[in-house]
């Protein structure tokens, strides 16, 4: 076992970091263009379940942009604090990014924000739409920036070293490295589905508890339709994006497949304990010829293998068992999604069983998403910018004490943090569905169906007509 030195400790920090930050993100990005979907079905239908819908979700969102912009801050410290030796040999790359991140895409976010939270009765339909547009926009530019960056660390190209330092030749290059088309689209439907089985999950959670508005309705359906649509397209590009590693990063993929020697034929392992003290596989499971039938659409096809890399290397198991995980999740979420869509379209819910799955799977999301950056980031490793910079020249000097004494203050605030985000997004769910009980009464027993309310009822029991607030004084209208 490693011992804890700065360089392993920093590491770690980092990586409770971004672990905790991009939770909030992975929603943000794609539930800021589900309620553009919510406020456009409104404005075209009428219909007020969607506009009740983008009521509820837009809170969920404003809790989450806040806590994405709060953890986002705690990160670009530990450039400097934890990393120094990352802005000084690539800062003349990375700094650009990062500072059109915040001028381009935040600025715009936050510009329109106030609008698109507070302003569906204070400006025009057409501002409100435009303003939820540009939000939306905003958030996917901010990914687009940051896969950038994180996509030429992994593919470097358009640049060259000078005196110890990476000198830009190439910006085009560098925006669009040779992993970026896969990353970015890989992480777009990665939110994409992490927010659809978060919609699905509090509304099928708000469903079984009795709260059968039209609201829950038509987010329950989106959200499952979204997931059904978006999982296969996600399959399909990870694939791609596995062709793309293959080329790019082989180590990283031996890593991802379990494969130490290289071979023609080489299995599928679905299942294995990898040991890289014996640099071999025990326990293992697998299925000849798969893995060269599906990275080199061939059954002899060669795959080489992690004996090829000793030295150069990430660690194996993290990497193996994470891209398992993120993959059985991603099969869990195909199965569900289309079950559920199926439901939907022949009896118009889900049954008990599904809407069961959907509340168990609510943040089903944010473990494969997790799982995916693990396998992104640690099989990066030994490389904190691939072929160009090491992670261990990189890392801060400060005693590795000062270190471990705040990545445990860190571990402990985002415990705490991270337990208020889910409790107050059911709390909202449960207030959401006792205000609108009232209108999910028998029509017979309740008045406000025959378009009579109770204030009505009472005045016209004394002869007052209905709705007639000025036979009233100002007393009277404000105590009712």
């Amino acid at each position: 076992m490693e011992s804890l030195d700065p360089v392993l400790l920093s590491r770690l920090q980092f990586a409770a970091n971004i672990t905790f930050h991009i939770l909030f993100p992975a929603i943000t990005i794609s539930l800021a263009w589900v309620l553009l979907y919510f406020r456009l079905r409104y404005d075209r239908s009428g219909d007020e379940s969607w506009m009740g819908a983008y009521r509820f979700w837009v809170k969920i969102f404003a809790l989450t942009f806040a806590l994405g912009i709060v953890t986002g801050v705690t990160m670009s410290f530990q450039f400097g604090t934890n990393w120094p030796g990352y802005m000084e040999t690539v800062g003349n790359i990375a700094g650009p990014l990062l500072a059109y991140e915040v001028l381009t895409a935040f600025f715009l976010e936050a510009s329109f924000l106030g609008i698109m939270l507070f302003g569906t009765k204070r400006v025009s339909r057409r501002v409100h739409i435009l303003s939820t547009f540009l939000v939306a926009a905003g958030t996917t530019l901010s990914a687009f920036w940051i896969l950038a960056l994180n996509s030429w660390m992994q593919t470097p190209v358009g640049f060259e070293m000078i005196d110890g330092r990476a000198h830009p030749t190439d910006w085009l290059a560098i925006l669009f490295s040779p992993s970026f088309p896969y990353r970015f689209t890989h992480m777009l439907l990665a939110s994409g589905l992490t927010t659809a089985f978060l919609v699905a999950g509090i509304s099928a959670w708000r469903w079984r508890r009795g709260d059968r508005g039209g609201d829950v309705r038509v987010a329950l359906g989106t959200g499952v339709r979204l997931a059904a649509l978006l999982i296969p397209l996600q399959i399909l590009v990870g694939d791609l994006h596995g062709l793309n590693t293959l080329h790019h990063q082989p180590a990283k993929l031996a890593a991802m497949e379990g494969i130490w020697e290289t071979q023609r034929g080489a299995a599928a392992v679905l299942f294995a304990v990898p040991d890289e003290a014996s640099r071999s596989n025990r326990y293992e499971i697998a299925i000849p010829g798969l893995a060269s039938l599906y990275l080199g659409h061939s059954l002899d096809a060669e795959i080489r293998g992690l004996n090829d890399f000793v030295g150069e290397h990430p660690p194996v198991k993290p990497v193996f068992f994470a891209f398992r995980l993120m993959v059985g999740v991603g099969l869990l979420m195909l199965a569900i999604s289309w079950l559920s869509a199926l439901q939907i379209k022949r009896r118009g819910e889900p049954g008990r069983f599904a809407l069961g799955v959907l509340v168990a799977m609510t943040f089903s999301g944010w473990v494969a998403l997790v799982a995916g950056w693990y396998v992104t980031e640690i099989g990066r490793q030994p490389w904190l910018v691939h072929g160009v910079l090491r992670t261990a020249d990189a890392a801060t000097a400060t005693p590795a004490g000062r270190i471990g004494l705040t990545l445990a203050m860190y571990l402990s605030l985002y415990a705490v943090l991270l337990t208020a985000f889910i409790s107050v997004i059911f709390h909202l769910a449960k207030k959401a569905g006792e205000s609108e009980q009232p209108k999910q009464m028998n029509p017979v027993a309740d008045p406000f169906h025959a378009g009579v309310g109770v204030a009505d009822k009472e005045r016209a029991q004394h002869g007052a007509a209905p709705g007639n607030d000025g036979a009233r004084s100002p007393e009277e209208r404000r105590d009712a």
